[in-house]
């Protein structure tokens, strides 16, 4: 069996080029970057946290007015003043304010005395830019009362001017204490630095959510990489639902004739219109003679072309006849044809026997073959009908005898016995069986499938014809359908796409819904020659 001349182990819909598409590229990006953010995530949790780190942050920060300060004037104070003192040493007056500073082990590993790396006594040191310290409380969560007893000044806590000396406090995972620091001086909201030495860690400051401040439900590194995904996954949307008015990489423009068989002409038309609709820019006509007729025009085409390749594919039910050696044959699947019989005649099968005696003049009678007393008409195709030749080769093994009537029914010459006529193509046939009583004729599966009114098929030797599980049928009528082309097309040529396009890709649904078995499909390799 001669391949089409394109590659047949990279077919249409799996070549390279075209999966290189927007949306394709964009798909693969997205996976890509969703691996990487989990494997980076990942990383980031088990081994960044790892690291000891003391975070802080000032919870509070506001200045202390005594009672009634600021209504003396008549206006109402920016805050309100309810101290009335600290004691002589501690008046409430201006620019005394309190800061609340928490601090917290934010890493996964516990902290003791030491891993504070620092020769003094003390472990971190708080500085208070332009303010002085006059005094401080510790408070601690629940259940951590024991840290109390690390705040003395023989573990290193001390305060002068405005810095504060935090002793060598151990911290378990999660773990924290706050200091209330009463301060002179300065501006409410000033710097708050909190340094100090961390055996394989640091000390950083950290955020705090203010009361009013709804708490997050991922953090941030977990929202810009579900942000990212989300824009790659909206431009992959964007891409696959915006209409694409550019032909597909692998499409062929121009002008192609599909010619021959006129049994197969339905296919062929609408591979065209689907071959179009995938290829704008391409055009392809259908215009279907028979068989040989098909071949003939190709071959002088191809003779005329200075090309060397016309753009012109002729399809043949069998092989092309002895003759045409620069012609190219491409096997495109296995056809099933039926015979077919006017209502008036009610017999549902018939043995090859008695087909052969109806064909060869030996029965002109329906009542001679257990049917009703009705003159056998039997409509067939002309000369050029590789329909026909399929019957004489497959099932009749001879020849059909000379055309007898000029309109089918009538007898011509009283002294032939046969009442035969021919018609141009299948489509002639079945309407003249239809409305002819007594008529026999035959056409292929594909149209048997959408036979008109009046008339219906007949089994052969009691096997029914049908495309279902030919391996093991023996239905005899039946032929390998091929495509021909005046030499091997380029392969970027308009011809060798649609070959493609039929034999490998999206063409061969429609072969198959049409009532014949591609030839490149399991089944169809056993049939078709491998």
């Amino acid at each position: 069996m001669t391949a089409p001349p394109r590659v047949e182990a990279q077919p249409r819909e799996y070549a390279v080029v075209e999966w290189l598409s927007a949306e394709n590229v964009v798909a693969v990006l997205t996976a890509v970057l969703g691996v990487i953010a989990s494997v980076v995530l990942l990383w980031y949790e088990r081994r960044v946290p790892r690291r000891r780190h003391i975070g802080y942050r000032v919870q509070v920060d506001m200045p202390i007015r005594a009672r009634d300060a600021g209504r003396e004037q008549g206006r109402v104070p920016a805050t309100l003043g309810l101290f009335d003192g600290f004691g002589d040493d501690a008046p409430a007056g201006p620019g005394t304010s309190l800061v609340l500073l928490r601090v917290e082990n934010d890493g996964s590993q516990s902290i003791d005395a030491s891993h504070y790396t620092g020769h003094e006594l003390h472990g971190l040191t708080a500085e208070f830019t332009g303010r002085t310290v006059r005094g401080l409380d510790v408070t601690q969560r629940p259940g951590s009362e024991h840290l109390l007893a690390h705040f003395a000044p023989s573990g290193g806590l001390s305060y002068s001017g405005s810095v504060l000396d935090i002793p060598r406090v151990p911290l378990n995972r999660g773990e924290y204490y706050k200091l209330l620091v009463l301060l002179d001086g300065g501006e409410v909201g000033g710097e708050v630095k909190v340094s100090g030495g961390l055996l394989e860690g640091r000390v950083t400051p950290n955020r705090a959510l203010s009361p009013d401040e709804t708490p997050p439900l991922l953090s941030r590194a977990a929202r810009v990489s579900i942000a990212v995904l989300t824009a790659f996954v909206l431009t992959l949307a964007t891409l696959i639902l915006l209409p694409n008015d550019v032909p597909p990489r692998g499409c062929a423009t121009g002008t192609l004739t599909l010619t021959g068989s006129t049994a197969f002409r339905p296919v062929a038309e609408e591979l065209g219109q689907k071959y179009e609709a995938e290829c704008p820019g391409s055009r392809i006509r259908v215009e279907t003679r028979g068989s040989t007729e098909g071949i003939k025009r190709l071959t002088e085409t191809g003779g005329a072309d200075t090309s060397g390749s016309p753009s012109v594919i002729a399809f043949s039910d069998g092989a092309k006849p002895a003759g045409y050696p620069r012609l190219q044959g491409h096997r495109v699947a296995v056809s099933v044809f039926s015979l077919v019989v006017n209502d008036s005649v009610p017999l549902k099968d018939l043995s090859s026997e008695r087909i052969k005696n109806l064909y060869f003049g030996r029965t002109t009678n329906w009542s001679k073959v257990d049917g009703p007393d009705l003159p056998v008409v039997l409509v067939s195709r002309d000369a050029s009908s590789g329909t026909r030749r399929v019957l004489e080769d497959r099932v009749l093994h001879g020849r059909e005898k000379a055309v007898s009537a000029s309109v089918c029914g009538v007898k011509d010459n009283p002294h032939v016995k046969i009442n035969r006529c021919e018609e141009e193509d299948t489509r002639h046939v079945l309407d003249v069986v239809a409305r002819t009583e007594g008529a026999l004729g035959y056409a292929d599966l594909g149209t048997d499938q959408h036979l008109p009114a009046g008339l219906h098929p007949l089994s052969i030797d009691g096997h029914r014809p049908s495309a279902d599980d030919l391996t093991a049928s023996r239905y005899p009528f039946r032929e390998i359908e091929y495509a021909y082309t005046y030499g091997n097309p380029p392969s970027s040529s308009l011809v060798a796409d649609f070959l493609t396009f039929m034999i490998h890709g999206a063409g061969q649904e429609i072969v198959r819904t049409r009532g014949h078995l591609p030839c490149y499909t399991p089944e169809g390799l056993k049939l078709c020659g491998g």
